[in-house]
């Protein structure tokens, strides 16, 4: 048992029960009763990039036994029911609104990607309904599609949409153009990097899910479905629906990862609850993998050209970015937020610029959806910034470690507020540097380039800063309550996808209240139980939440000498708390919160006047956090394959407070995993001609194994955050931010021996290997 401590490495609390067989993930309820007698829903999709449906003929595939209901794009206009909107309105540079990508839950005449849903199957099994999608005969008009970002705006090109010239979705623009321009101008240099951020699959282990039940005697639905956070989803199907929002509940139980994907409102949720209301009888769906694949929002996908104007002392003037950000066919529910506001506001990251102007193309194709993946833009602005700087010090002779310290923002300067709004609190950017060249022996690096040389080897060190800025809702809730079974119950509003959440909590409310963490369980993804909520996202959860709890246990402790007095006699003045007592001061008259909350939890169940310890507060959050760090990455090349090793790999990380260090961890663990799948691994490939997604399976898309990934090695500077109570920031995006820019710059430097100066992600070996026969060919 931990007993109220802080700052501990607490083992996960929850992992027992899952590790266990006990957790409880959408696709579980069927069986355990939640719905019972559920259909099955399967969705059939198009086999086309883009095309024209001109019938949809499902009288054969209704004959088959066992399916209840096919559902078309007919059906949903017929319902009455609304499109599934895009949550981010944004005007364009000239001031006009962005464009529109239409959707429901069904395609509406034309299919644009391979995988937009034609019709849903609704059937008592499995087998029934996926005979009936294959019974369904659709006459499609194929037309020609556009899959490629790089000429996807250029005249002729065939466009997605009627109505968006160019595939141009929004062209939007932040910071100072004018003086950005006139730095540019009196610049004793520039330098110039074009760099691709690939497209990634996020591929969770645990695919989406969702049942959908309709009481037809309250009007009244219940999705069960695996989100990052229910309320939001509730309030975004209200809406389709044409629905109040308390006739619908949304509950999200266990779930496993999310990484962003799991946030958004997706067709299958709304078609569930659409079949569930016709049918009367509980629907579910169940992803399969390579639906998966086509289905589920992808990341990244951006070609950025940036440049760094510097003055003759090597100090950063300004920056400009140009960003083309695919958006895929249709307009996902935060998707040209990703690119534009969230990504660009790190964009100063670390340094000190006088001024930034980025400029965000939006662009529609007949690809997959494109929305928040682990970091949502900010791993993409950070790996431009970082790229920039190391191609800046080679044009410039300037030692790149020394580029970037002459360049860091002191910490006597804070609080700090950058070219693009934002307002640091805090941060050691030097100190964690030079901690994280330190552990890795920078300096000793040349003799072991000089061993892998002698070994036939090409050895690099790569270095990137990153600062991330987290995000999310301004408000959030918190609740607790002391059980009838002596329990302690905290209700949560975030949503955990594997994080670590409920450990966190516990260790909070047990360090406030005093109380033995086995005594504690988290409530979360309710929103009957939970009235509001933020969800998780941007790594917000712990601030967040943390804030809110620590304003509820405050009125628990306020309510308890309230309590305690009535139950000890005495004044509430001369009530104290300590170690989960109250006491008279100055007496050895005391009584646990427990036994308190217990003894006041009786009397009031007989009608006795008493002051129970149950409360809620809103937490305002005001302010957000900036958690930054150094990665430094040290890769190994056989110039005869292209195949890259990864001996070692250092993270040193100002997350300010880390409230569980092994948690922390795991999580840049996590990141960092994902980062080296992006730099080194991940392809996501659509044929040009077909617009077929080539890579849909993990037989053509490579997950980095364990055998992938190096010892992550990584060590905490502690600078706490001044705008929360806990001092803590945002830890859950950090290694998936600062992993692609270290280990690229690392591969470079790798290269830069045999004349290559850049390599796109993702670096697989066949990639390395051409890079090296061009150079040598050159």
């Amino acid at each position: 048992m931990a007993k109220f401590g802080l700052s501990q490495s607490l083992r996960r609390v929850e992992d027992p029960r899952l590790l266990r067989g006990g957790g409880r993930y959408t696709d579980d309820l069927v069986p355990q009763g939640v719905a019972p007698g559920a259909a099955i829903g399967h969705i059939l999709r198009s086999p086309h990039a883009h095309a024209r449906i001109l019938s949809i003929d499902t009288e054969a595939a209704k004959a088959v036994p066992g399916v209840l209901a096919i559902l078309t794009g007919e059906d949903w206009k017929a319902e009455g029911l609304n499109e599934i909107p895009c949550a981010i309105p944004m005007k364009n540079r000239d001031g006009s609104p962005r464009g529109n990508t239409p959707r429901g839950a069904l395609a509406d005449g034309v299919v644009r990607h391979v995988g937009d849903p034609v019709a849903f199957i609704v059937a008592e099994s499995h087998a029934a309904a996926r005979d009936a999608a294959e019974a369904i005969e659709v006459d499609y008009e194929t037309l020609h599609s556009t899959t490629d970002l790089a000429t996807a705006t250029d005249p002729g090109q065939p466009q997605v949409w009627p109505d968006i010239a160019n595939n141009t979705v929004f062209d939007w623009e932040t910071g100072n153009r004018e003086e950005t321009d006139r730095l540019f101008e009196r610049a004793a240099h520039v330098t110039t990097v074009r760099i691709v951020n690939n497209r990634v699959v996020v591929a969770s282990m645990e695919g989406r899910a969702a049942i959908a039940e309709y009481d037809e005697g309250y009007e009244r639905f219940t999705l069960h479905a695996g989100t990052q956070g229910s309320w939001p989803l509730k309030n975004t199907l209200a809406g389709v629906f044409n629905i109040p929002k308390e006739k619908l509940r949304v509950v999200t139980h266990d779930v496993g990862g999310g990484f962003g994907m799991k946030i958004f409102t997706y067709p299958e949720y709304a078609l569930c609850m659409m079949a569930a209301r016709r049918l009367g009888r509980p629907v579910r769906w169940t992803s399969e993998r390579t639906e998966a694949f086509l289905s589920d929002t992808h990341g990244r996908d951006n070609i950025t050209t940036g440049q760094l104007a510097l003055d003759a002392d090597g100090k950063f003037l300004a920056m400009r970015t140009k960003n083309i950000a695919n958006m895929g066919a249709y307009l996902s529910t935060y998707g040209p937020f990703i690119p534009t506001a969230a990504g660009t506001k790190v964009l100063a990251s670390v340094y000190g610029f006088r001024a930034i102007h980025a400029n965000v193309v939006g662009v529609v194709t007949n690809t997959t959806p494109v929305d928040a993946y682990r970091g949502a833009g900010r791993p993409e602005s950070n790996y431009i910034v970082e790229r920039l700087i190391d191609a800046a010090a080679r044009e410039t002779g300037i030692d790149r470690v020394e580029l970037r310290r002459r360049n860091m923002v002191p910490s006597s300067a804070m609080p700090h507020t950058t070219p693009v709004g934002q307002t640091y609190d805090s941060g050691e950017f030097a100190q964690v540097m030079d901690h994280a060249l330190s552990l890795m022996d920078w300096d000793g690096f040349p003799a072991r380039r000089a061993a892998s040389a002698a070994a036939g080897k090409r050895r690099g060190i790569g270095l990137a800063y990153y600062l991330e800025a987290t995000g999310g809702s301004d408000s959030e809730r918190a609740e607790v309550r002391f059980a009838a079974d002596g329990g302690v119950e905290v209700l949560v509003g975030t949503q955990s996808t594997g994080q670590g959440h409920e450990t966190a909590y516990v260790m909070i409310t047990a360090h406030e209240l005093g109380i033995p963490v086995e005594k504690i369980r988290v409530i979360q993804g309710d929103s009957d139980e939970i009235p509001t909520g933020g969800g998780t996202g941007g790594a917000r959860s712990l601030y967040s939440e943390g804030t809110a709890l620590l304003a509820t246990t405050a009125t628990v402790i306020e309510k308890g000498r309230q309590a305690a007095s009535e139950a000890l006699e005495a004044s509430p003045a001369d009530i104290e708390f300590a170690d989960g007592r109250f006491a008279i001061a100055g007496t050895d008259r005391a009584i646990g919160i427990l036994d308190l909350a217990r003894t006041q939890r009786e009397r009031a169940a007989r009608g006795e006047p008493a002051t129970v310890l149950d409360a809620a507060e809103v937490a305002a959050i005001p302010s957000h956090t900036f958690p930054n760090g150094c990665h430094i990455a040290e890769v190994e090349v056989d110039p005869e394959t292209g195949t890259v090793t990864i001996p070692r790999y250092i993270v040193t990380d100002d997350v300010g407070h880390a409230l569980n260090p092994l948690i922390v961890r795991g999580q840049v663990h996590g990141g960092v995993a994902q980062g080296i799948g992006q730099a080194m691994l991940e392809r996501t490939a659509y044929d040009p001609e077909s617009g077929q997604l080539l890579s849909a399976s993990f037989m053509d898309y490579a997950l980095p194994r364990a055998g992938d990934l190096p010892p992550i090695e990584v060590e905490f500077v502690s600078v706490p955050c001044l705008t929360n109570p806990l001092g803590v920031k945002g830890a859950g995006e950090a290694g998936a931010v600062g992993s692609p820019p270290a280990l690229m710059n690392a591969l470079v430097d790798a290269l830069s021996t045999d004349g290559v100066t850049h390599l796109d992600m993702p670096a697989t070996p066949e990639v390395v290997w051409k890079a090296l026969e061009i150079s040598r060919a050159a």
